[in-house]
């Protein structure tokens, strides 16, 4: 049977399939997604149905999404990890801007404590490294960040393998986020590294952005059927099988795809089945 909990940072155990908060606001992480009332029923549903681990971003809105995590959860639940990340900032749909300054971060994680109503973050990630400024002038935020406090354990998004190694050296690392789903596998030496080490990979596009739902090809399609269940739902079953260190956290805006993907953790897939699915990317 596959272990569904992760001991986040060592010291905070999560059950290892998540929700994240990108389904909550409009199209390009921009502006609301429908009624709020229902993204604030949508995330009291999803602790109700045991989910420990919830993913958002301040710039997700912005700062919308941390808002209604608020709104709906406050005060939180014992052992309810809430994971927010900073270092981007947003001008419009879809459109990213890297901002990695001591001083930027600083203040996008005193924002980010204000939204949340929290005196700590338990785990705060770096949205992406500034290229424009040195990686370790970056991580040395962060760990004034956590000495004063602010934030319990820090994560970084969108690294390699190389990166995560090089900080390491400097500063303890509690999870990464990075692409990985059955079809992409490229962030493989990434996720060896977090299996060597400990710490958590919350693959973003764990349904690779929809096209497993879409798309599926005839080999998801017949595990699927022969598990009763959507691929979808497979594909989130292959990532908790596929390593121990996987947290998916899929987002999503519908009750009905929220119950669908929790029940995902219940499959069990076969040394066979997982023989097939693993081949899909080759």
């Amino acid at each position: 049977m596959v272990d569904t909990v992760f001991s986040l940072g060592g010291d905070l155990p999560v059950r290892r399939l998540g929700f994240g908060t990108g389904g909550l606001v409009g199209p390009g992480y921009w502006g609301p997604r429908g009624d709020r009332e229902q993204a604030r029923a949508l995330l009291r549903t999803a602790v109700e149905r045991g989910v420990g681990l919830i993913d958002t971003a301040d710039n997700y809105g912005p700062d919308l999404a941390e808002e209604l995590i608020a709104e709906a959860l406050y005060p939180y639940a014992d052992g309810l990890v809430i994971a927010t990340k900073g270092g981007v900032v947003r001008t419009g749909p879809d459109e990213w801007h890297v901002a990695g300054r001591p001083e930027q971060l600083r203040a996008a994680c005193e924002a980010s404590l204000r939204r949340l109503r929290v005196d700590r973050i338990d785990l705060y990630q770096l949205h992406r490294f500034d290229p424009a400024l040195p990686e370790a002038e970056q991580l040395g935020v962060l760990a004034q960040l956590r000495a004063e406090g602010k934030i319990r354990h820090i994560g970084l998004d969108s690294v390699s393998a190389d990166q995560l190694a090089l900080a390491l050296e400097s500063e303890p690392v509690a999870s990464v986020q990075n692409a990985f789903h059955l079809l992409d596998r490229s962030a493989a030496p990434l996720l060896a590294l977090c299996e060597a080490e400990g710490i958590a990979f919350l693959p973003y596009y764990p349904l690779g952005s929809g096209a497993l739902t879409r798309d599926g090809s005839a080999a998801l399609a017949a595990v699927a059927a022969a598990h009763g269940a959507g691929p979808g739902q497979i594909a989130l079953a292959w990532l908790l099988h596929r390593s121990p260190v996987l947290c998916p956290t899929p987002g999503t805006g519908s009750p009905v795809h929220l119950a669908e993907n929790l029940d995902a953790a219940a499959i069990e897939l076969s040394p066979a089945e997982l023989a097939l699915l693993d081949a899909l990317a080759a």
